[in-house]
C-alpha cells in the first residue's frame, strides 16, 4: 500500500480535536456554577443563536467496540426520571436566557436514543421547541440503532421537525456484528433508511468503521455494495479507537484481532476509494458527502464547522450539552455534566448545574482551537493578524517541519495548509498546535492511535 511508512510512522496516539484544549488537559475539576452562569448569560447577550445536544444514555446491550457513555439496562422505567430531569436543567439555562433563544441545531446522541419510547421523547422534546425561535435553516437530527428504531419514533420526531437521521452501521457483516455484540441486521438497516426517506427525510448518515476485529478487505468491499444500494447521503467513517483501559467492554477481544497500521489504514483507503467512485466526496476527518447534501456545500463554501457533535453546516457560538456526560461550550469555556445518571439526576433536582469537569479558554487557547478549527474544517490555517499569532508560534513551526518534509504540508511564511496526503494525517498535524500536550505529555495511555 502506498504512503504504507508514513502510516507506520504517525500511528501515534493523538486526539480527535472535537475540542481544544482537549477534555484530559481542562483545568477546572470542581466548576463554579456562578462562573459558569455568568459566562453562560455573557455569551447569550452577545449572541441568541443556541445549539442544543441532548445526551440519551440507555441502552439495552452493550456493544464492545462503543467509547460513548452510557447505561446498559431493560429497565424502561428509567426513562421518565430521566426525561423529566433533563427538562429541569434546561429550564435551569432558561433562567439566564431572556426571551427565546433562535435554536439552529438540535441533536438526541446517546446511549441510543431510540431505546426511549416515541411518546417519551415528544414529551421531551415538545416543552423545549415551545421555548425557542427555530432558525428557518435549523436542523433537527437524531441516532438510531436499527434494531429498535420504529416507524413511530421515525414518524413521531419527524412531527416535530427533525429531517436527519444517523444510522448506526458500523458493518454488515454478521459475523463482524456478533464479535462487537451489536445486534442488528441488513435489512433492519434498510428498513430504517426506507422507511425515514418514505416519510419525508432528507438526510440519511451512515456510521461505519473501520479497523474492527477480525475486518478485511472483504468486508469493505461488501459494506460499500451495500452503501452503492441503500446509497446514504452522508457517510461516517470512522477509525474503530481501542481504548480498554479506558472502556471494560473492549476486553472481550484481543489485539490479535485487530489489524495492524499499514492493515488498518488499508481498510479505509479501500473505502474511502470505494466511497469516491460512488460519487462520494472527502469533506473532513473521516467524513464524506454526497454533492447536494448541506455539509457537502458548506464545506465548498469554506462555513463547516466542528464542535463537540462532530462537523457540522450550522455555526453558533454557544452550544449547551443537556443529560449525563453532555459537554457545552459557550465560547470562553467548556463544561461537561456528571457522567453517572444517578449523581446527574441527584444534582439536577436539587436544583444544581450537574457541573463535573470545564474549562476556561484563555486568549491562547482561542488563538489555537481557530488554528485547530480551520485545519480540521478548511485543511489551512494563517497568522497574518495579531490575533491569529501566538507565542507558541516558533515551536509549532519546528513540530510541523518533519510533517512538511513527509509531504503532509505546506508551509508558508504565514500560513500552513494540508496536502491531499495529509489529509489522511489531520490528527497528527493538529497535535502539532497543541501547546497543552506538549506541555505536559501524556504518561499514560489517554488518546486512541491516529491512524
Amino acid at each position: 500500500m502506498h504512503n504504507a511508512h508514513l502510516f507506520e510512522k504517525y500511528d501515534v496516539p493523538a486526539p480527535r480535536y472535537t475540542s481544544y484544549p482537549t477534555v484530559p488537559y481542562w483545568t477546572e475539576e470542581h466548576p463554579d456554577s456562578a462562573v459558569w452562569t455568568d459566562l453562560v448569560q455573557h455569551a447569550y447577550s452577545l449572541d441568541q443563536r443556541l445549539s442544543l445536544y441532548i445526551h440519551l444514555p440507555f441502552c439495552e446491550q452493550l456493544c464492545t467496540y462503543c467509547g460513548c457513555n452510557k447505561h446498559i439496562t431493560r429497565n424502561h422505567s428509567v426513562e421518565t426520571p430521566y426525561l423529566e430531569t433533563v427538562l429541569k436543567e434546561w429550564n435551569l439555562y432558561r433562567r439566564y436566557m431572556h426571551g427565546k433563544p433562535i435554536l439552529r441545531e438540535l441533536h438526541l446522541g446517546g446511549g441510543t436514543p431510540t431505546f426511549f419510547h416515541p411518546d417519551n421523547l415528544r414529551r421531551l422534546l415538545e416543552p423545549i421547541l415551545n421555548d425557542v425561535t427555530l432558525d428557518p435553516n435549523a436542523a433537527l437530527s437524531f441516532e438510531a440503532h436499527p434494531n429498535g428504531t420504529t416507524t413511530e419514533h421515525l414518524q413521531t420526531l419527524y412531527d416535530l421537525g427533525f429531517r436527519r437521521i444517523s444510522v448506526g452501521v458500523q458493518d454488515f457483516d454478521d459475523e463482524i456484528l456478533r464479535l462487537i455484540h451489536r445486534f442488528q441486521t441488513k435489512e433492519q438497516v434498510e428498513q430504517v433508511t426506507e422507511t425515514a426517506r418514505a416519510i419525508g427525510y432528507t438526510s440519511v448518515n451512515y456510521d461505519l468503521v473501520y479497523g474492527l476485529p477480525r475486518q478485511n478487505q472483504a468486508h469493505i468491499y461488501r459494506t460499500m455494495a451495500e452503501i452503492h444500494r441503500l446509497r446514504p447521503d452522508r457517510i461516517a467513517l470512522y477509525s474503530y479507537a481501542h481504548v480498554p483501559w479506558l472502556k471494560n467492554g473492549q476486553r472481550a477481544y484481543d489485539e490479535s484481532d485487530l489489524p495492524a497500521a499499514a492493515e488498518k489504514r488499508a481498510l479505509y483507503e479501500t473505502g474511502r476509494a470505494l466511497l469516491e467512485a460512488e460519487g462520494y466526496s472527502d469533506i473532513g476527518l473521516d467524513h464524506f458527502s454526497l454533492p447536494d447534501d448541506g455539509l457537502f456545500i458548506a464545506a465548498q463554501k469554506g462555513t463547516m464547522h466542528r464542535n463537540f457533535m462532530g462537523y457540522t453546516e450550522l455555526y453558533t457560538p454557544m452550544s449547551i450539552g443537556l443529560g449525563a456526560s453532555a459537554i457545552s461550550d459557550v465560547g470562553m469555556a467548556f463544561m461537561q455534566n456528571e457522567k453517572t445518571v444517578a449523581g446527574y439526576e441527584a444534582m439536577v433536582n436539587a436544583g444544581q448545574f450537574p457541573l463535573l469537569r470545564g474549562h476556561l479558554l484563555t486568549r491562547e487557547d482561542r488563538c489555537l482551537r481557530r488554528h485547530i478549527l480551520n485545519l480540521m474544517c478548511k485543511n489551512y490555517t494563517e497568522w497574518y493578524w495579531p490575533e491569529q499569532q501566538t507565542p507558541e508560534l516558533g515551536d509549532i513551526i519546528e513540530r510541523l517541519k518533519p510533517l512538511e518534509a513527509d509531504g503532509l504540508i505546506i508551509i508558508s511564511p504565514m500560513s500552513v495548509e494540508v496536502t491531499t496526503v495529509g489529509k489522511a494525517f489531520l490528527r497528527n498535524i493538529c497535535m502539532a498546535f497543541d501547546a497543552h500536550y506538549w506541555h505536559k505529555v501524556p504518561e499514560s495511555k489517554v488518546f486512541s492511535k491516529a491512524v
